[in-house]
């Protein structure tokens, strides 16, 4: 399998005032791609901002990250938008759609983000929902769709593109389980078929029969990886 993802002697501090918060303590973790690789551990053990350092939303205090083969850890702040549009898709427990948006708007919106023109960018975006299993939801608003469609339509959001890594926080949480589970089996086949490396931050033990590998941390550090 070819490396996504590798992160090599990571560490997290926050500080505030003179108090400092570890919240990362020499983290290494390298994810591949056609894998899916579950982040599991109690709340405050560092999953989310291993997550965000991931996806190149924090910066570590120390170590390095590689992703697809860059070094974002030297890169400066100019130069990771880019490197975030381009190899990474993300997905949220809150869906994070734009409520003015219809559905296929709000993938389209990504698409143009990436440089597509307005009709090429619309007939990608209808072709992402047909592959979520929502191509006749094209024109509906988020208000008028279920939580899962909503998280359905997130994920072709953020498979728009097609980046290498898809990085999910928690994208369950505010689903039901049958519904959780679909969602789930659709990341997974993605990972799979698409030869994505999927990384999903849960905290719900019954997702890990979708997972290829579950990374445990506790107090900022890898305890288990298996």
């Amino acid at each position: 399998m070819a490396e996504a993802i590798a992160i090599r002697s990571v560490t997290k501090q926050y500080v505030e005032g003179t108090a400092g918060t570890l919240a990362l303590a020499g983290v290494d973790l390298t994810v591949n791609r056609g894998e899916v690789v579950l982040l599991m551990g109690p709340s405050g053990s560092g999953k989310t901002t291993l997550l965000s350092i991931m996806g190149c939303i924090l910066r570590p205090t120390s170590g390095q990250v590689r992703l697809e083969g860059h070094d974002v850890t030297a890169m400066s702040e100019k130069e990771l938008p880019a490197v975030r549009l381009r190899h990474i898709g993300f997905v949220f427990q809150g869906f994070n759609l734009f409520p003015t948006l219809t559905a296929g708007e709000n993938v389209e919106l990504s698409l143009k983000l990436k440089g597509l023109s307005q009709r090429n960018a619309k007939t990608e975006a209808r072709s992402l929902l047909e592959q979520v299993g929502l191509g006749e939801k094209y024109d509906a608003f988020p208000s008028d769709i279920s939580g899962g469609q909503k998280q359905r339509v997130a994920i072709a959001r953020a498979i728009a593109g097609s980046p290498g890594v898809l990085l999910a926080d928690e994208p369950t949480a505010a689903l039901d389980s049958k519904t959780g589970k679909a969602v789930l089996g659709m990341m997974a086949a993605m990972a799979h078929k698409d030869n994505r490396a999927v990384v999903i931050v849960t905290h719900d033990s019954r997702m890990a029969e979708y997972a290829d590998r579950i990374v445990r941390i506790e107090d900022g550090r890898v305890v288990e990886a298996a």
